[in-house]
């Protein structure tokens, strides 16, 4: 099975990132597809909405997270152990986050400090010059998440694998968007949202650069399957903000301007005339409303908010709004498919 790797990422806190995996996965257990959830962010935010507290800390007692997984490689053995996947459903599977990973991070940057993160020449030179088994460590950590997610995948029959992410340009990140064949760009309408572009665009831009390098010279330097670091943007998705009347119109009016135009010169690193309007943007993947109180009511149900009823407390407009959230989903849900040909 030809399965599609997304990660949803953005070095902006606050975008709706995590809430958009969710969401996301759930839908596409409801189309009919096969997912599973990589919860690869160290707070673990995804695995708390899909399991809640107590069974997180049991799984973590159960040394049943992704993190543990990838012990066996931090220990200095071969390979990765048999990821545990979480039954969400039949067909939605989570990959569960945990703390510990921040412990893989520091393995990883110890690794790539002075090899992928050098901004001048010399990295690929000082990778070359290592000898073989610091080599083959730095490889074995590099594509263990990859690996990892591939394991689940193959398991799980998956037809996708959606990533979470921490907000940072840190060393996990990196080595799970070399494993992603899709990036989408979760947006909210603020001034830093829009300056943090920038730095997401040069940062995927450098480390897919690099990444192609190193498999260019892959005969040179390891005999391990390597993941191919596709990373292709496909677009992004803007949460709506709350309307405030203490806020001028015309703020939102100039970031509504700003979005498409940054999007495409910065992440895309294409050159515009600046007449792109948000409404007929080919990278605006959709505009999602925010609905507040239907999150907090999802949250306290434990589920998405298009699966909450009159007995979660859903009457009425919260009703009506449940399913809207559905249509917008599911809206989604599909032309993400469609642009990865699923």
């Amino acid at each position: 099975m030809n399965t599609k790797t997304i990660a949803f990422f953005n070095c902006k806190k606050g975008v709706g990132k995590t809430s958009l995996v969710y969401h996301l996965a759930w839908m596409y257990d409801e189309l009919g597809y096969r997912v599973v959830a990589a919860d690869l962010d160290p707070q673990a935010n995804l695995s708390i909405m899909f399991l809640g507290d107590d069974r997180l800390e049991e799984l973590w007692l159960q040394n049943s997270t992704i993190s543990d997984s990838l012990q066996p490689i931090i220990q200095g053995l071969d390979d990765i152990s048999a990821p545990h996947l979480e039954l969400v459903t039949d067909q939605l599977a989570l990959l569960t986050g945990d703390i510990k990973l921040l412990q893989f991070e520091s393995f990883l940057t110890e690794f790539w400090s002075t090899s992928l993160y050098s901004q001048d020449n010399l990295w690929l030179a000082r990778l070359q010059a290592q000898d073989n088994h610091r080599r083959k460590l730095a490889f074995q950590l590099i594509s263990a998440l990859w690996k990892t997610m591939q394991k689940a995948a193959t398991e799980h029959e998956a037809h996708f694998i959606l990533i979470d992410l921490a907000p940072t340009l840190g060393a996990i990140n990196l080595a799970a968007l070399i494993a992603a064949d899709y990036i989408i760009v979760p947006m909210f309408l603020d001034f830093f949202a829009l300056q943090a572009l920038s730095s997401l665009g040069m940062a995927l831009q450098t480390w897919k650069k690099q990444w192609q390098v190193v498999l260019e010279q892959k005969h040179l330097l390891t005999d391990i399957e390597l993941p191919f670091g596709k990373m292709e943007p496909i677009g992004y998705v803007m949460l709506r903000p709350v309307v405030r009347f203490d806020r001028p119109v015309k703020l939102y009016q100039d970031l509504l301007t700003r979005l498409p135009i940054d999007y495409q010169e910065k992440i895309l690193n294409k050159p515009t005339n600046g007449n792109i309007s948000i409404a007929n943007d080919p990278n605006c993947l959709d505009i999602l409303k925010n609905y507040v109180g239907l999150m907090s009511m999802a949250q306290e149900a434990g589920k998405p908010m298009f699966h909450l009823k009159p007995a979660d407390g859903a009457l009425g407009s919260y009703l009506k709004a449940a399913k809207d959230v559905y249509k917008e989903f599911a809206s989604l849900a599909n032309a993400i498919a469609q642009r990865t040909q699923a």
